[in-house]
């Protein structure tokens, strides 16, 4: 996929587990502005992706600049991106309130959205110590947290996963609302219908290489199908025939 105002510009990037490859020279953009889907079935490399971007996996080849800097030159600019794991691990026994001030001590620039926590019908559960939540509602917890800092570049992973509809709703409009000031997003679910009411963009993985870069209406023109899911089957099929 070639951006044409990138915000997120992968070179070359390469990572191996032992004898095991599982990047093999990723070659990737992701355009300013833009929601990008992240596909593949399991073992095709996409939480390596991930977790090389945010600096919590050390490549063995290959760069990644954020806004056309290298982020293992400048480590600062991991402080421009927000991440929303899966599954997060909450220090227990402090509440909601006081792990954003205790983050907010930490990086001195933390902006809560008062908002995103007024339409998730947070307030009042963010007296409570995090260990008595339940698994919806920390998983709201984890959301405003993602946001926390404004970043440039948000990468959710699961982002409704144990979220009722209501609140599933607010998250994907604030996703929408977001992408239109200009963030850019990197999204990874296994909900197909979910990432077609929400990406532009689409790339998938297979066997640590990107089979396909580029935007969801050209990913339905090549495989010849009429959705997100369909599309990702038919690239799947080709996988296991090459």
């Amino acid at each position: 996929m070639i951006a044409l105002d990138p915000l997120l510009v992968i070179d070359g990037l390469a990572k191996q587990f032992g004898a095991m490859p599982v990047l093999q020279g990723i070659d990737l953009s992701l355009e300013r502005g833009r929601v990008t889907a992240i596909l593949g079935p399991n073992g095709a490399g996409k939480t390596t992706l991930i977790k090389s971007i945010l600096g919590l996996t050390r490549p063995d080849r290959g760069i990644v600049r954020l806004d056309g800097r290298a982020l293992g030159e400048d480590p600062r600019l991991r402080a421009t991106m927000g991440y929303m794991p899966q599954i997060a691990r909450f220090p227990e026994n402090l509440t909601g309130a006081e792990l954003m001030a205790l983050l907010a001590d930490l990086r001195g620039d933390a902006l809560i959205d008062r908002e995103l926590v007024d339409r998730l019908r947070l307030g009042a559960e963010l007296a409570k110590p995090l260990r008595t939540l339940s698994g919806g509602t920390r998983q709201k917890v984890n959301a405003v947290l993602a946001f926390l800092f404004s970043p440039q570049l948000l990468i959710l992973d699961e982002p409704t996963a144990g979220l009722d509809p209501i609140a599933s709703g607010v998250l994907k409009d604030k996703i929408r609302e977001e992408t239109a000031r200009g963030k850019t997003f990197l999204l990874a679910s296994h909900v197909m219908t979910e990432l077609e009411e929400l990406a532009n963009d689409v790339v998938f993985l297979l066997d640590g290489t990107v089979r396909f870069s580029g935007s969801l209406h050209d990913l339905k023109l090549r495989t010849r199908q009429v959705n997100l899911e369909r599309a990702v089957a038919q690239l799947m099929r080709e996988g296991e025939a090459a």
